[in-house]
This record gives structure tokens, C-alpha cells and sequence, in this order.
């Protein structure tokens, strides 16, 4: 029995794969931020998102690529400029958001997305138009 100790019990192997964010590098191609996992708070779960610049279609609003595995998946989610109304973590840097600072938020709309709380801060979008 103890010579079996050593062995990598399967399901823990799967599960440990699973929690490794896709495409974990940055694809620079287009020259936007592509592919950048983030981390995002849902009530008290902590979980890793992918949060992409696809675009900005005018200053004050940005195109972006949302996808969680464990809530939703938005290919083209318009963001606009606002205000942070309460602190947070941007869902593109893990910088904290504190009330007041400029802020993107997704597009307010009938059916609120489910990723209607997340911010991403001015800054970060505009580092990632940068880069």
C-alpha cells in the first residue's frame, strides 16, 4: 500500500490543469492586450478570467473579450467610461479600484450582463492600447 504512495492520483492531476489559465502568455500580435488572465471577485469566490481588448471604437468606450469558465462569455462586450461608484479589483491589472477613480464598466442593458460589477481601470486600457 505505502508503494503506491507516490503515484499522481488522476482526478487531482485534471483539476490542477484546469485551474491554468488558457493561453497563458500574452499574444502581442495585434499589438492590444490579448489573452491577459486576470482575477475578478464574485461574492467571496476568487477565480481567474481572461479579459481582452478587442478594440476602441471611440475615447470613451472599449470593445472587449470576457471569458470565465465559471460565470459567462462575452466575444464582444462594449464597455464605457465611468466612474468607480464602489472599490473593486480592474478585471485587466488586479490593481485595486477605489471609489471616484475613472473606471470602465460593460454597457448598462435590460438583461444586466453577469459580469455587470466588474471594472477595469482608464489606466490599464490604455496600456493595453499601448502595448
Amino acid at each position: 500500500m505505502l508503494a503506491n504512495a507516490n503515484l499522481i492520483d488522476p482526478w487531482m492531476q485534471t483539476i490542477g490543469l484546469l485551474s491554468v489559465p488558457a493561453g497563458g502568455s500574452k499574444d502581442r500580435g495585434s499589438g492590444l492586450n490579448e489573452g491577459t488572465p486576470a482575477r475578478h471577485v464574485d461574492d467571496t469566490a476568487l477565480h481567474c478570467v481572461t479579459v481582452s481588448l478587442l478594440d476602441r471604437p471611440t475615447s470613451s468606450t472599449a470593445t472587449i473579450s470576457w471569458r470565465d469558465s465559471t460565470c459567462c462569455c462575452y466575444g464582444d462586450q462594449v464597455w464605457c467610461a465611468s466612474r468607480a461608484r464602489t472599490e473593486g479589483v480592474c478585471a485587466m491589472s488586479g490593481r485595486p479600484i477605489r471609489r471616484g477613480d475613472a473606471v470602465y464598466k460593460p454597457r448598462p442593458c435590460r438583461a444586466a450582463p453577469r459580469n455587470a460589477d466588474a471594472m477595469i481601470l482608464t489606466s490599464a486600457l490604455d496600456d493595453a492600447t499601448q502595448t
